[in-house]
This record gives C-alpha cells, structure tokens and sequence, in this order.
C-alpha cells in the first residue's frame, strides 16, 4: 500500500520568513502541531512543530514576534511520494528519527503529509479486520449443559 492511500490531505503551510507567533496562531487555528515550511516556490524546505516553539523559542526566553520560522524549524526535510510504498516511509522516518513525512507530487508540490500515527491507525484497522475474519472462521462451540 501507498503513502498516498493513508496520508492526510489537509496540509498547513507556513514561510521561512513568518514570524514564530504567526506559526503558532496558524497552528492554534487550524488545531495542528505541525507546518511545513515552504519556501517562495511553494517548494517544502522545512518541518516546524509545537514542540520545536516550546523548546526553541519560549524555553529559551525568545521573543516569538522577533524570531522568524526560518531560525527553529527542522530543515533538510525528508520528503515522500504519494506513491511511496508505506513500508519505505516508515524506514525513512525510523533511519532519520522523525514522526511526519511531508508527501508531494511530481511537481514537487506538497499535497499530504505522513504520519507515524497514521501507519499506527491503518494498522489498527487491518487488525481489527483480521480478528473479525478469524472469528468467523471458528467452529462454532458446543453448548454445554
């Protein structure tokens, strides 16, 4: 199975040059802890999360008005293919230590993103399916009297 079949579609964006408080206030209204980091091109540069504001930006005492996106996000981010086996992403994220993948087109342009929690929830599902499927392969139990 692809990427692409379990990704989310619903992807937030955020530039480089945004100040830190405007990620934040994107996040808090989109409900989501995290942004990919788009560069002038729409082009992904970047992962930017709650947990990197809590302890790069207000841990450390910076003002999130002056500090730009660009100085706290993740960069070098490892990106995916709606195509990509989910086997491949999820060796991906384990050899780079990450949760989120973006996921984009062939134009480069990001059209999900990839989750751990994502793989957690479609395995989930193929459990819950294989159960109901031995379940009804059982015997049926005699009734005791």
């Amino acid at each position: 199975m692809s990427v692409g079949r379990i990704c989310s579609r619903e992807v937030y964006l955020v530039e480089e040059s945004d100040s830190v408080a405007a990620a934040a206030k994107r996040m808090k209204s989109a409900r989501v802890g995290t942004l990919v980091v788009v560069d002038e091109e729409k082009a992904p540069i970047g992962i930017i999360t709650d947990r990197d504001l809590a302890l790069r930006v207000l841990a450390e005492d910076r003002d999130p008005q002056a500090v730009m996106v660009r100085a706290v996000m993740t960069g070098d981010v490892r990106m995916v293919s709606e195509d990509t086996p989910i086997e491949s992403a999820l060796s991906l994220m384990r050899s780079v230590r990450c949760r989120r993948l973006p996921v984009i087109n062939e134009s480069r342009e990001v059209v999900g993103i990839v989750s751990v929690d994502d793989v957690l929830l479609l395995l989930a599902e193929e459990f819950q399916l294989l159960e109901t499927l031995i379940e009804r392969e059982q015997p049926a139990r005699p009734v005791e009297a």
